[in-house]
């Protein structure tokens, strides 16, 4: 049976690959982009499994219209995926409260704000699946993208947390975790208006990583983004965090069994009594 599904950020890279994944499937797509006219082409492709909707997740009133229109449309929403999100570049001295706050308002609070608007439905159908587009950077700390990095860190406690809330529900919580892909990405990084010199040497190679992303063979192609997407909506207990890509074990492996060391090292140590 077709699934109804949500996706925020279609105009490019993963969550178009998705969303014409998806359509071609057979599923039933509401596909959103701040700029709908770049979803054209998705929309002919879809042959009527797809619409197209405007939608700016930092924008309350718009995150409800698109629930709307899912629901006028296809009578509902199964999957919302919460795919929206860019890169703020610069070292944590760098980047102003404005260029943070701005960083948060797409990558944490628009996921939030868009996923309650789907609660409702969710608790009254007793079911839905909310899938966070994560990145190993909310557990691998890059230097030079700290803004970022805070941003998909707190995605990871949002998960979480909801998770734990409304499993009685019958609503599955999972967070992507991807690796490098082969997206847009580097054309979406925004650079602080603040640039320090002292901080070139160690977040340089950082920029020069990401804005090489786009032209890297070994980089992860979008397509298999949505191949992952698409095995996860079909299992009946999906995972809470989810690796996307070879290269995500690398970076993710090390990070959990370092915090792993150093909890135990500093518990061995008897650092966190007063006694």
């Amino acid at each position: 049976m077709a699934k109804r599904w949500l996706i925020t950020g279609c105009s490019s890279g993963l969550g178009r690959a998705l969303a014409a994944r998806l359509a071609a499937e057979g599923e039933q797509v509401v596909a959103t982009a701040r700029r709908p006219e770049v979803l054209a082409e998705l929309v002919e492709q879809g042959r009527g499994n797809l619409v197209a909707a405007g939608l700016d997740v930092r924008d309350q009133a718009q995150c409800e219209a698109a629930v709307e229109l899912a629901v006028a449309t296809f009578g509902g929403i199964d999957i919302l995926v919460n795919n929206a999100a860019y890169g703020q570049f610069g070292a944590v001295e760098e980047v102003s409260d404005s260029e943070l706050v701005a960083q948060f308002e797409t990558n944490v609070f628009g996921p939030w704000r868009l996923t309650r608007a789907v609660l409702p439905m969710w608790r009254a159908q007793h079911s839905g699946h909310a899938i966070f587009v994560g990145s190993v950077a909310g557990l691998v700390p890059f230097p030079g993208l700290s803004a970022y990095n805070a941003s998909k860190f707190a995605l990871e406690g949002v998960a979480e947390s909801l998770a734990s809330e409304v499993a009685h529900l019958g609503v599955k919580v999972t967070l992507l975790q991807p690796g490098g892909f082969a997206t847009s990405y580097s054309s979406s990084l925004v650079l602080p208006s603040q640039r320090i010199d002292d901080y070139a040497p160690i977040i340089g190679g950082t920029l020069s990583g990401v804005q090489g992303m786009n032209h890297a063979e070994a980089i992860n192609s979008p397509e298999l983004f949505a191949d992952v997407v698409w095995r996860l909506s079909r299992m009946e207990k999906p995972p809470l965090r989810l690796p996307v890509g070879p290269d995500a074990e690398y970076f993710l492996s090390p990070a959990y069994a370092a915090r792993l060391k150093e909890y135990d090292d500093v518990i061995e140590a008897g650092h966190h009594t007063l006694a």
